[in-house]
């Protein structure tokens, strides 16, 4: 027999028709917000240096509570093991051991791959938000919530993740190659490859793939909010050309960012032009309104082909005729139904 803050715990984490799961899921998602804030801001130099006790303040608390949220969810699972190696299970996973690693051993990771991957994943978290938008749409389904906003809060949700990710990418795998450290660090070794008496270099960094230099002028990916901005542009189809990917890599991203941009587009018209029709035209959003006109105009095509069996159901429906006598109808010639429903309208 479980104690009562276990059966609380236990409704919170699997109950989804309880009040206390959707706070702490509200809960979850205000943190996946500021998380995913700091992953950006962290990336301004000048502001991370400033504030750096306070974006580490507050990576360690969401840190904590990604960690309850996951210990909790394993606990209460129906199926542990299947729920640790199931999609959700290792989104929220991801979300948790890139954060541990950092935290653990920074300074090892510093200057390696291993630290820029890292630092990716850490994005990942932004899916979480995923598992909410999908139960908004189940509740829209089960309850006959109001579509339009559904629709409009799991717009937001995805477009939002979308940025967040593609906006990472794309720090991470160009800007990332000419951030300041990287320039430091950089320089650093070229210095170290040079004798006394040669004449000193500027450190010039490379695209790893395709091996050409990133000119000053080309390096525009310098932190992720302004990455941002370059991805509002490619995903709305704008293409102002301030800011483009001169890398492999980065041209990569960018082409899946546009390709994201015109399924986001035509999802986005869609629920305009809904929201139009509703404005304009009075159109019904419940959707036992839309059940029901559907199975209007499906009745009304089959009154069309077959009166006389329509008239039959309709007189049973209305308590005229009895089963039996309805089905002994049916068996009958047209002419005789014709002639037995007239007699019974009589």
């Amino acid at each position: 027999m479980r104690s009562k803050p276990m059966m609380f715990l236990d409704r919170m984490f699997t109950d989804p028709t309880y009040s206390w799961y959707h706070r702490f899921q509200n809960f979850i998602a205000f943190f996946i917000f500021i998380s995913c804030i700091g992953i950006a801001v962290e990336t301004l130099s000048d502001f991370a240096d400033a504030h750096h006790d306070l974006l580490q303040a507050v990576e360690n608390v969401t840190l904590v509570v990604f960690i309850f949220e996951y210990v909790g969810n394993v606990y209460f699972a129906k199926q542990r093991l299947k729920f640790v190696f199931s999609f959700w299970g290792l989104i929220d996973i991801l979300s948790i051991i890139p954060s541990l690693l950092l935290f653990v051993d920074a300074q090892a990771l510093r200057g390696t791959r291993i630290l820029r991957v890292m630092r990716v994943l850490r994005v990942m978290r932004v899916l979480k938000l995923a598992r909410q938008a999908l139960e908004m749409l189940g509740a829209q389904m089960a309850k006959k919530r109001n579509p339009l906003l559904v629709n409009l809060n799991i717009y937001v949700i995805t477009l939002f993740a979308v940025m967040m990710i593609s906006s990472s990418l794309m720090y991470y795998t160009e800007g990332a190659l000419y951030a300041p450290q990287a320039l430091s660090d950089g320089q650093a070794a070229l210095d170290a490859t040079l004798k006394a008496g040669d004449e000193a270099q500027v450190f010039m960094p490379h695209d790893p793939i395709s091996g050409n230099p990133i000119p000053e002028d080309k390096r525009f990916y310098t932190s992720i909010p302004a990455e941002m901005w370059w991805c509002v542009v490619t995903l709305t189809t704008t293409g102002y050309g301030d800011m483009y990917p001169v890398t492999t890599l980065g041209r990569i991203v960018a082409a899946f960012t546009m390709f994201a941009g015109l399924i986001l587009f035509s999802i986005l018209m869609n629920i305009v032009g809904k929201t139009i029709m509703i404005l304009l035209f009075g159109e019904s959003l419940d959707n036992q309104s839309d059940e029901n006109s559907s199975a209007d105009q499906k009745f009304g095509a089959q009154a069309r082909d077959n009166p006389l069996s329509t008239a039959i159901v309709l007189l049973e429906k209305a308590a005229v005729v009895s089963a039996n006598e309805a089905t002994i109808l049916a068996s009958r010639s047209s002419s005789e139904i014709r002639q037995a429903v007239l007699t019974i309208i009589k």
